[in-house]
């Protein structure tokens, strides 16, 4: 019996090594990105990650960006290596297993499917939809912002599409926008991978894997999923071309322990 998955990952600092919102402000020359979203952060005024969406639409700084300027950051974002034979991959494995594979971001729709252009259709992506003014080409609107809750909506409306059950869910993502539905996930028996040693995440989902090539998180998918040993999935690697130089399973216990025979200042004599 064919065991179809939905693997869905996120895009920024996921797929790409820097973030969607520092590529546009660099472009239209904008360089105070970070305080912008340390603001926005600090008022609790948007869901985490969905920052950019929120300064296009309502920022004055940002409110010259155009469709086509998203379009051009796309091409410069600088995605992890091997993104591209990541997405071959997945529609390599033959016999009892499918894999298909979408990117839900709150990035930009059109940052996304620029950036992954020949790597993933169009029609496999889910970022943030705005709305334009025909007239002035300007932001008018959100349509779609797929950024925490709304991730899950999102997964849930491929998963019932694909007919699949919770199960058989794989998740993967960097920080903590990623929480909600990395969550829902792990509710479900779904498999969650982090890509980032940040504690929130990390401790949230079920394998962390940290590489600079996207080809990484294939390795819980061969051992959680399809239950490879290392020989296989070095073997696998190999026949794509590469090669396992480094590969360190580590768990870290982090203990703040406290001796409660130690008496405090108040009862001492």
């Amino acid at each position: 019996m064919l065991k179809q998955y939905l693997l869905a990952s996120d895009f920024d600092q996921t797929l790409s090594f820097n973030d969607s919102g520092v590529a546009l402000s660099e472009l239209i020359g904008f360089h105070s990105f970070h305080e912008k979203v340390k603001g926005l952060s600090e008022m609790n005024l948007v869901q985490q990650g969905a920052e950019l969406p929120y300064l296009i639409l309502h920022d004055p700084e940002f409110r010259r960006v155009r469709k086509e300027h998203l379009v051009e950051t796309g091409k410069r974002i600088r995605l992890k290596y091997d993104v591209d034979l990541f997405a071959r991959s997945l529609d390599s494995f033959t016999g009892d297993y499918k894999f298909t594979f979408y990117v839900i971001s709150a990035a930009p729709q059109e940052i996304i499917q620029s950036a992954l252009e020949g790597i993933v259709p169009p029609d496999h992506i889910f970022g943030t939809k705005f709305r334009y003014n025909e007239a002035t080409g300007e932001v008018d609107s959100i349509i779609r912002a797929s950024a925490g809750w709304g991730k899950i909506t999102v997964l849930e409306e491929l998963r019932a599409t694909l007919g699949i059950s919770h199960d058989h869910i794989i998740y993967m993502g960097d920080g903590s926008s990623d929480l909600p539905v990395m969550m829902h996930v792990n509710q479900y028996d779904g498999l969650t991978i982090a890509v980032s040693e940040a504690k929130l995440i990390s401790r949230i989902a079920r394998r962390t894997v940290l590489s600079d090539n996207a080809m990484s998180v294939l390795v819980p998918v061969l051992e959680e999923v399809m239950h490879w040993d290392s020989p296989e999935i070095r073997r696998f690697f190999a026949s794509h071309g590469l090669m396992l130089r480094e590969w360190d399973k580590i768990r870290t216990d982090m203990l703040t322990i406290e001796d409660n025979m130690v008496p405090n200042a108040e009862t001492v004599q």
